[in-house]
C-alpha cells in the first residue's frame, strides 16, 4: 500500500482528484463529540476577551468546530486553538452564508441546523440548543425559550413583569444599540417597583440565565427599567452577544464598560438552571 506521502504526490499529478481531495471534509477521530451549549457560550464570551483564553469546558468542542471550518478553507489553521474569537466567529458566519442563510441566521453564533451540518461525518453533537418558535408576550415578539425564562423569573421573584420592549425589533429603539434586533432580549418596566423589588427581579432573571441589569435615568436617555439578554440564545444580535460576554466578565454591558453593579449570583444558562432544579 502506498504511503500517505506517496498518495499525496500521486493526487497532485491528477488535478481533478487533487482538487476534490483539498475540498473533502476532514474526518475527526472516531467518537469525537462537541458540546453545543459550550460552543455557543464560548462564541459569546471569547470575542470580548482581551486575550485568547479559553472558556472553561469549551476548548475541546470549539476545536472540533474550528477544525471543520479550517478544512473548508473558511478559517486559517492558526486559529484552530479552542478560542472562539472574532476570527472564528467571522469564519462561522461565512459558513452560515455558504448555506444560504442571511440576517440573524448568519450572525456567527452557531445555530442547531448549521452546526449539525458542519458536524456531519466529523463529530457528534451533545446538548443541542434551540431558541424555539416565535411567539408573543404582552403583545411583544419573543421566542418560546425566552418566554419560559421570563415565566420562571416571575415565579421566583413573585413580581408581575411588565414588558416595555421585546425581541426581534430592529430599529425599534435607537438607545438599545441593536441589542433587541435579535432574539433573547427584553426590557421590563421598573419605575413603579421599590428598590427591594428591583433587586429581586434582577436577581431572579440572573438565576434563570439572563444577563440582566437595572438601568437608571442617570445612565442614559431612558426611564427606570431592567434590561436582560438570554445567555446562549442562538438568535442573539451581535451587540447582544457582546453584552453576554461583558456580563460574564463582570461588566455592566453599557458603552462605558463599567463594573457590574447588579446582584452577584452564579452566572448560568437556562439549560444549566433547569438541570440544577
Amino acid at each position: 500500500m502506498p504511503s500517505h506521502l506517496d498518495r499525496r504526490r500521486f493526487l497532485a499529478m491528477v488535478p481533478g482528484i487533487a482538487a476534490a481531495t483539498v475540498l473533502a471534509p476532514h474526518v475527526a477521530t472516531a467518537g469525537a463529540a462537541a458540546d453545543m451549549e459550550m460552543v455557543v457560550l464560548a462564541a459569546q464570551l471569547d470575542p470580548v476577551k482581551s486575550g485568547t483564553g479559553l472558556t472553561p469546558g469549551a476548548g475541546t468542542s470549539v476545536r472540533l468546530v474550528e477544525q471543520a471550518l479550517a478544512d473548508r478553507g473558511l478559517l486559517a489553521r492558526q486559529y484552530v486553538d479552542g478560542h472562539f474569537g472574532t476570527a472564528t466567529r467571522a469564519a462561522y458566519a461565512r459558513w452560515q452564508e455558504s448555506l444560504g442563510y442571511t440576517g440573524l441566521a448568519a450572525n456567527g453564533l452557531p445555530g442547531r441546523t448549521s452546526l449539525t451540518t458542519l458536524a456531519q461525518g466529523r463529530f457528534s453533537l451533545t446538548r443541542l440548543l434551540t431558541p424555539g418558535a416565535r411567539t408573543t408576550r404582552q403583545g411583544f415578539p419573543f421566542n418560546t425559550r425566552t418566554v419560559a425564562m421570563l415565566d420562571e423569573a416571575t415565579r421566583l421573584s413573585r413580581i408581575p413583569l411588565v414588558v416595555e420592549q421585546g425581541s426581534y425589533s430592529p430599529g425599534n429603539d435607537p438607545t438599545s444599540a441593536g441589542t433587541h434586533d435579535g432574539g433573547g432580549a427584553v426590557d421590563l418596566d421598573a419605575e413603579a417597583l421599590t428598590r427591594a423589588q428591583r433587586t429581586a427581579l434582577v436577581t431572579a432573571l440572573r438565576r434563570v440565565g439572563f444577563a440582566a441589569w437595572l438601568r437608571s435615568p442617570s445612565q442614559g436617555d431612558w426611564p427606570w427599567h431592567v434590561h436582560a439578554i438570554a445567555v446562549n440564545d442562538t438568535d442573539l444580535s451581535t451587540p447582544a452577544q457582546k453584552q453576554v460576554g461583558m456580563y460574564y466578565l463582570g461588566r455592566n454591558g453599557l458603552a462605558n464598560n463599567g463594573p457590574d453593579d447588579g446582584p452577584q449570583v452564579p452566572r448560568v444558562t437556562w439549560e444549566e438552571y433547569l438541570r440544577s432544579r
